[in-house]
């Protein structure tokens, strides 16, 4: 172990200070009382020098505790397996340091509410995970706190590898997990992986509570998050929201958004309202999620991944079936203030509210809200999504729609693209490239007017919306729009309408070899660069129509 120590003479003639004295005080350093501090060797020589530990290797890997539910006392040091601490309250008591490790014993239980005190620092955070064995421990809430687990106003936190459940005897505001920033300014690097999220009976009548949630306040100070991972997480049976995020930012007069926010390869299920929603983030990064029977038992509008408020979001590879109602309801959605959303590489079946909505309230000001502008939706997979495919509610501007197949089978009577009023009609919406595939009833049509279970009256046409330009579509069994390069044959898709459950049962939305959409849409700038299944596009001279570019180069085709 390596310290340096750095005299600084205040005067003339003050001693130096010995290499025995560095070593006395680096010692100490090895407790706890004197970890991590400056120490001044003034304090024994007349003030005149500072000796402070460089880079102590304890500094680097931190201290370890230990906690144990069954066998552990609080009355231990908590550093060794055999001596570990038992309750929630003496770590909730303890503030811990950059480097440090929290480990629950495996097969433990413990209730009440999780909240370590103190912070990391970059390159060193605090981590808080499992040993002992493969079953996660448990951390039941139990109705005694809002939040199971929660931190507020740290940083530099790795939580994985927990259990958690929170469920009281009356619903309520009340969550899995939180971190909150709270009139704080940056809160840097807090990763949630690796937890099981479930039975939180929270309230319906709050989006913000249920199964994982970040918060930012910010009257006083501007306060948000930076490097924020949701990842590899199983979050079922919550009310109301899976995973969650709010913002006192999100007006455009008032704009913090937090950034680098990824949520990714999260399995949801048996969610009482929305899914997954990013709020307040510029950039976010949302993908690889699979969230199953949401909007359960919430009577509100909910969709299953959406962002609100948000500037440039990614939504990629994610799954979303069985969304129940028609308030919203849909498998994903660009909505509210939020620009430049893209919307790729998705695969949304049986929905009762549709594949997608796109939407904006009309009526506020522009220092609340930059409207919805520039969304992005390509290359993506609608199976059996009912009553409507694709709806644009309100003065939405700007939204580009390509390279979709939407398929809508024998029992489906569905608005392929439905437009609706919200204190506004949407313009500039340019619909290229999508195969419209239908075995039963569908058309392209506006709301008339709306009922109260979220459905509609609809309509052929556009109603009040303008500028909704089609071009290169392929229309098979539906009439097709005012479209100058329509098609109007079988696609010859392999096998369309028998993909199930997962991202990898869509082979059959492929393309034959001899397909009319191949080598025949339109050229997109910037378009992403690959299809549904990853494939090059084009991948022989002129890309094809639909989520899915023919791999084989045929001289017949080509």
């Amino acid at each position: 172990m390596t310290f340096g120590c750095h005299g600084q003479p205040v005067g003339i003639g003050l001693p130096y200070v010995s290499i025995g004295a560095c070593l006395i005080i680096a010692f100490a350093t090895r407790f706890r009382a004197f970890r991590r501090a400056s120490v001044s060797i003034g304090l024994l020589l007349g003030g005149a020098f500072t000796c402070q530990p460089a880079a102590l290797a304890s500094d680097v890997s931190g201290g370890t505790y230990y906690v144990d539910s069954g066998s552990g006392n609080d009355q231990n040091g908590g550093t060794q397996a055999a001596s570990a601490w038992k309750t929630l309250a003496k770590v909730n008591a303890t503030t811990f340091h950059p480097g440090d490790r929290i480990l629950f014993k495996s097969d433990g239980t413990w209730t009440g509410q999780l909240w370590p005190k103190g912070s990391g620092t970059a390159g060193h955070p605090i981590t808080i995970d499992k040993y002992g064995g493969d079953a996660l421990p448990v951390i039941n809430g139990s109705g005694l706190a809002e939040d199971a687990v929660l931190l507020k106003n740290q940083e530099y936190w790795e939580i994985r590898n927990l259990e958690v459940t929170n469920t009281g005897t009356t619903p309520t505001v009340r969550r899995g997990l939180d971190v909150v920033a709270d009139n704080v300014g940056d809160l840097h690097h807090i990763y949630l992986q690796e937890l099981k999220v479930h039975d939180v009976n929270g309230s319906l009548q709050e989006k913000a509570n249920g199964g994982i949630h970040y918060r930012s306040i910010g009257d006083i100070k501007p306060s948000r998050f930076i490097d924020l991972r949701i990842e590899n997480n199983h979050i079922w049976h919550v009310d109301r929201s899976g995973i969650f995020g709010w913002s006192t930012h999100w007006i455009r007069s008032k704009w913090y958004p937090s950034l680098g926010v990824v949520i990714r390869n999260n399995v949801l299920d048996d969610i009482a309202g929305d899914g997954i929603v990013n709020v307040a983030t510029d950039g976010a990064l949302v993908e690889y999620n699979v969230v199953s029977h949401a909007s359960q038992r919430s009577q509100d509008y909910n969709v299953g991944i959406w962002p609100w408020s948000s500037d440039n979001t990614i939504i990629q590879y994610n799954e979303v079936y069985g969304m129940r109602g028609q308030h919203d309801a849909e498998g994903f959605d660009s909505d509210w203030n939020s620009r430049n959303t893209i919307i790729q590489y998705n695969y949304s079946h049986d929905n009762e509210g549709g594949f997608l909505l796109i939407c904006n309230e009309g009526s506020q000001s522009p220092n609340d809200s930059a409207g919805n502008v520039g969304t992005i939706v390509r290359h993506n997979i609608s199976q059996n999504d009912h009553h409507r495919a694709i709806k644009l509610s309100g003065p939405v501007k700007n939204t580009l729609i390509y390279n979709n197949t939407i398929y809508v089978g024998k029992d489906e009577t569905v608005d392929l693209i439905l437009h609706t009023d919200w204190t506004g009609w949407a313009s500039d919406t340019y619909i290229y490239n999508n195969i419209f595939y239908v075995e039963g009833k569908a058309q392209f049509g506006y709301g008339v007017t709306g009922n109260e279970d979220g459905s509609y009256v609809t309509a052929p046409g556009a109603g009040k919306s303008n500028n909704n330009v089609y071009d290169y579509n392929l229309y098979y069994g539906v009439a097709p729009a005012d479209d100058k390069h329509a098609l109007t044959a079988d696609p010859l898709l392999r096998n369309p309408g028998h993909a199930g459950i997962g991202r990898q049962t869509l082979a059959g939305y492929a393309l034959q070899s001899h397909s009319p959409a191949v080598n025949s849409a339109k050229e997109i700038e910037n378009d992403g660069g690959k299809d549904y299944f990853g494939t090059t596009v084009p991948q022989c001279g002129s890309a094809d129509r639909g989520a899915s570019e023919l791999k084989e180069c045929l001289s017949s085709s080509r």
